[in-house]
């Protein structure tokens, strides 16, 4: 199976580097700047397990050629539109297209363009890219979630599920994509926002005054959204989200956060914006968003 990785980023460079490590034929399409310096250190991939560096199969978008059984896109979701132009033409009939991108606006995008040929995907690792360009796991977690968006086992995921396997990450072919797609959005979203308005960790939210309810709003204003456009509570996860997000022993940030940190672009119309877009349409008040999506506007206005 030929497998073509958009991005060669925390996300695409760690799933995509475990696959090519264990033999899986993976070409990484990759920008002039990461071009170069992969070809000159690897594709390093640092973990708790141990380091190791792997000689990736690199292609730039204007020497791609053929069709690619499996495209995984892990770019940055303002980086859609020119990867959609990119692998267009080296996307066949049986082509499947796996998205590891954040919020859900990227699916309709995606399905207008490509239809059936889109599958559900989502990734949760804590990673990010190194002074170096290497890629750095920072926790165990690593796993790669995937499905049919209708819900049916279409045989051609059977294919992606074996190749998929024993990978030396964990995956996992769910019956229920969308769910696990709505709810890695409230999730992050909630995590992202009050992460970016506190400018600190949860840890430190949560020991500050009115930190727990500031989580704690955010998090019931995502959800009141989610469910208006056609999430079906689990209440059992939901609430495993909002204690793990309150969770004062741990310090958690998200990569919107830490992105904005480091003074990079960043994914706010993606992951905040498209929540008060949606919130419109239903008529609810969403203040603590509102409230967030200002805070991030400032910053790309003056970044």
């Amino acid at each position: 199976m030929r497998i073509l990785v958009v991005g060669a980023g925390a996300t695409g460079g760690y799933f995509g580097g475990r696959l090519a490590q264990a033999g899986r034929d993976v070409t990484f399409l990759v920008r002039e700047r990461r071009f170069q310096q992969l070809q000159q250190t690897g594709l390093v991939l640092q973990s708790p397990s141990g380091t190791t560096a792997i000689a990736p199969q690199l292609v730039q978008a204007e020497s791609l050629s053929g069709h690619y059984d499996l495209i995984i896109l892990a770019v940055k979701s303002f980086a859609l539109e020119q990867a959609l132009q990119d692998i267009a033409p080296v996307t066949g009939a049986e082509t499947r297209i796996l998205p590891l991108l954040n919020g859900m606006r990227h699916i309709d995008t995606l399905r207008a363009r490509f239809g059936d040929r889109v599958i559900g995907g989502l990734c949760k690792i804590h990673a990010t890219l190194g002074e170096h360009g290497e890629v750095q796991q920072m926790s165990p977690l690593h796993v790669l979630c995937y499905g049919a968006l209708d819900g049916n086992n279409v045989p051609s995921l059977q294919q992606i599920d074996n190749v998929l396997r024993d990978a030396g990450f964990e995956a996992v072919f769910t019956p229920d994509i969308l769910s696990e797609l709505w709810e890695k959005w409230l999730l992050l979203s909630t995590l992202g926002a009050v992460c970016c308005l506190a400018r600190g960790n949860t840890q430190q939210v949560l020991r500050s005054q009115g930190g727990e309810a500031l989580l704690q709003g955010v998090f019931a204003e995502v959800l009141a959204v989610i469910t208006a456009e056609g999430y079906q509570p689990r209440p059992a996860v939901t609430a495993k989200i909002l204690a793990t997000l309150s969770d004062e022993r741990t310090a958690m940030t998200s990569s919107l956060y830490r992105d904005l940190m480091q003074g990079y672009a960043i994914e706010a119309d993606q992951i905040i914006g498209d929540l008060r877009v949606r919130a419109a349409r239903h008529a609810l008040a969403t203040p603590l968003l509102n409230a967030v999506y200002v805070n991030l506007q400032v910053y790309q206005q003056t970044r």
